[in-house]
């Protein structure tokens, strides 16, 4: 089925690859206006259609100039995320407040500037990239990464309780291990810290999904058009695992 988001304008954070590449993709092959965005604008190069700017997430200001410049929009979708390894013990100060910043505040910079004007006109749909690590499941090193993406399951739900009988909705999604550049470098710094290959690396990754592969940032990308879509308007505030049964 296309254009099931003809007419609709929307705005995808981190599009410059990974899932919010495929997210922004996949929304201009729906019909959306999309306004793909990163910090490295060279990365948004070759998805076509899209209206790319670079946006730096942890910038209050940038972010409220680029919403103000933009004007209103149907769909925000927050993709931006680092995942950071490590216990307890191995999370300093700097690691955990960067963690926050750039995987929850961010979110909450955007929906704080983008928000208002979908309120305005009594619609919207927000789509947070969360993570199967975190609330959903506990995952041994991501001390600082699971409990930023418990903190985004925390704040979708909120979001979508306070504006449930507004037209706003909001829902979070919870990917598994998926291949993507970032996942090619935690990989790359598994092997090197490990001192093993980084095939070896790879399949030890593989082999903690149930489902035997890893996932694609498209099979991702599939379940953000559906709640951005209007066929999901009876959806909200709900997490959404694609994650080949990991959290089973």
């Amino acid at each position: 089925m296309a254009g099931r988001l003809k007419g609709k304008v929307a705005v995808v954070t981190a599009a410059g690859q990974g899932i919010g590449r495929a997210i922004a993709e996949a929304f201009v092959a729906e019909g959306a206006t999309v306004w793909a965005t990163d910090k490295d604008v060279a990365l948004l190069e070759g998805i076509p259609k899209a209206k790319k700017r670079k946006l730096d997430v942890l910038s209050s200001k940038a972010v409220n100039a680029f919403a103000e410049k933009v004007g209103p929009v149907d769909i925000l979708v927050n993709a931006a995320g680092f995942v950071h390894h490590g216990t307890v013990l191995d999370t300093d100060d700097k690691a955990w407040d960067f963690s926050f910043d750039l995987n929850v505040k961010s979110m909450h910079r955007t929906i704080q500037a983008f928000l208002p004007a979908m309120l305005a006109k009594g619609a919207g749909s927000i789509v947070n990239i969360a993570s199967g690590a975190g609330s959903v499941r506990g995952i041994p090193n991501r001390y600082a990464y699971g409990a930023t993406k418990a903190a985004v399951i925390g704040l979708t739900k909120a979001v979508a309780a306070d504006y449930i009988k507004k037209g706003v909705r909001a829902n979070a999604i919870c990917p598994g291990t998926i291949q993507s550049p970032s996942l090619d470098q935690r990989i790359k710094d598994l092997a090197q810290a490990t001192k093993t290959t980084e095939a070896a690396a790879r399949q030890a990754f593989i082999d903690r999904q149930p489902m035997g592969r890893l996932g694609t940032a498209e099979e991702i990308a599939a379940l953000a058009v559906y709640l951005a879509a209007d066929e999901s308007s009876y959806t909200t505030g709900q997490i959404h695992l694609a994650d080949g049964g990991f959290a089973l």
